[in-house]
């Protein structure tokens, strides 16, 4: 593990930056946390407006004002400022730190880590635990149908109070040095003789720098998409997940979510035999709309201060394909679009009732629902006519199994919001100081493929942030041999000639 003392001093030859970060979420954030500690100049670019000015309209509007960039998906803090806020703290929730490392001990100590960070910025000191006689209980209820509970420790910041710790946090990195430039979208990377000296911003202003950090968040993936085609990255597809956003009574969901506040539950589906699974679990929170390029999508948060009478989960199905269609990200936005499209620019309601009876729901229906949705903004349809046949078929076996752990999950009043989609990205081909296979350009976080969540993200800009490090001293050594070489080329005396 990197020593948080070290002092890294880089010759600046030519150099605005030593390092830019693109994307100041939970990846780049903690990169420059950890590269702040050596004499580095450091550069985050973010194409959403700072922590203390995101605000979405939506909190007083009853519809989307259609932001552009949206103030959910972009800004300091990244998309996970105002999805909920929970830290699931464990290695292999949200990515695979494991496989990064190459280390489980080392894999915990970066959650770890990252825990601490959010501690010292003032995350609540409490953490929700994984063992004791409930959880027990829950797991043989999910055994006995066939599914699993996955114990997580976790810490719930909520969407109200992480501003403040975000805020805190991005004002130690300025007092300690490191620049923030924000509203500002990077165009390109400035790739010259197979290594990466720079970037370009939007206008064509050129950031030059020794080092450059890839970051963007989930909301860059098809930028990074763009970047991989134009420059040659080595990158692979990876899964995607798509579902819908389930709204029921929070007294449903208490039982569960006193005892895990995000729960776990992976289920495999009858018919097709697909992996479903709950995540991003808002007890007594709301559902929010994401706006993208080219469609909308759903999401969902709490507030540690504010409640509703719902409480949301997303339910998802993961989808990998196969040789001759590989491209899972252009699959996913084509169904993202087409819900787009039935939904007039909004996203798709249907009661559970309704979608077992193959009938969309109407305005009328949903009027007389007993569950109330949170999310107003929104078009009564059938999420048949968005989602492709097998989804929908492992959404309604996976919700009806879910229902036998929680009773009442599954019942005709539940609400289903279309499209909840969850890109990853193409994995990015990285070493274990997760440089990418163009020389000093390094990645990290959800945009990159390479996590899918607040703190594997945040693991990873921490494992950037060591990369960078060593490669600096690397470069370091190699410059003063280099000097050392030349002196002494030069103090040798050439022999005497007639």
């Amino acid at each position: 593990m990197g020593d948080e003392n070290q002092v890294i001093e880089i010759e600046k030859i030519g150099s605005a930056y030593d390092v830019v970060i693109i994307g100041a979420g939970p990846a780049g954030m903690f990169a420059a946390y950890e590269l702040a500690a050596g004499k580095l100049k450091i550069l985050v670019i973010d194409m959403g407006r700072d922590i203390d000015k995101r605000f979405c309209p939506m909190k007083t509007q009853s519809y989307c004002m259609h932001c552009t960039p949206c103030e959910i998906m972009c800004g300091v803090g990244g998309c996970g400022t105002f999805s909920d806020g929970t830290l699931n703290l464990r290695p292999d929730i949200g990515g695979d730190l494991a496989a990064l490392t190459g280390d489980q001990t080392e894999a915990w100590e970066l959650v770890d880590r990252v825990d601490k960070v959010f501690l010292k910025f003032g995350a609540p000191q409490g953490a929700l635990l994984t063992e004791g006689p409930e959880i027990e209980e829950l797991k043989r209820r999910a055994a006995s149908v066939g599914a699993r509970f996955i114990e997580i420790k976790q810490r719930h910041i909520g969407s109200d109070n992480a501003p403040a710790v975000i805020g805190r946090f991005k004002q130690d990195l300025v007092d300690k040095g490191v620049d923030f430039m924000i509203e500002t979208e990077v165009q390109d990377l400035l790739v010259e003789g197979g290594a990466c000296k720079g970037v370009t911003l939007s206008g064509g202003r050129v950031i030059r720098a020794r080092y450059v950090l890839l970051s963007p968040g989930r909301r860059g993936c098809n930028w990074v998409s763009e970047m991989i085609e134009n420059h040659d990255l080595e990158a692979r597809y990876g899964g995607i997940d798509i579902g819908v956003r389930v709204e029921v009574p929070a007294i449903i969901m208490d039982p569960v979510t006193k005892i895990n506040r995000d729960p776990k539950f992976h289920i495999q589906s009858r018919r097709y035999d697909d992996f479903v699974r709950t995540f991003c679990t808002n007890r007594r929170g709301f559902v929010v709309k994401e706006e993208y390029e080219d469609f909308i999508a759903t999401n969902g948060h709490s507030m540690a201060n504010t409640e509703s009478e719902n409480t949301n989960f997303a339910f998802l199905v993961h989808i990998e394909l196969t040789e001759p269609m590989e491209n899972t990200t252009k699959y996913a936005r084509s169904i993202a679009k087409l819900a787009t499209t039935i939904g007039g620019g909004k996203p798709v309601l249907q009661r559970m009732g309704d979608l077992r009876r193959g009938r969309r729901s109407t305005k009328e229906r949903l009027a007389k629902n007993l569950i109330v949705n949170t999310l107003k903004d929104v078009t009564p349809g059938d999420i048949s006519m968005a989602l492709p046949h097998r989804i929908v078929m492992d959404i309604i076996e996976g919700l009806e199994t879910l229902n036998e752990i929680i009773p009442g999950v599954a019942s005709d009043s539940t609400l289903l919001y279309a499209p909840e989609v969850k890109f990853y990205a193409m994995h990015l081909k990285v070493d274990r100081q997760m440089e990418t296979s163009i020389k000093n350009l390094f990645a990290a976080g959800d945009g990159a493929g390479l996590s899918r969540d607040i703190v594997n993200a945040a693991a990873t800009g921490i494992m950037a942030a060591e990369g960078i490090m060593k490669k600096a001293k690397e470069d370091l050594k190699k410059a003063d041999d280099t000097k050392k070489q030349i002196v002494k080329a030069l103090m040798v005396e050439k022999p005497l000639t007639d």
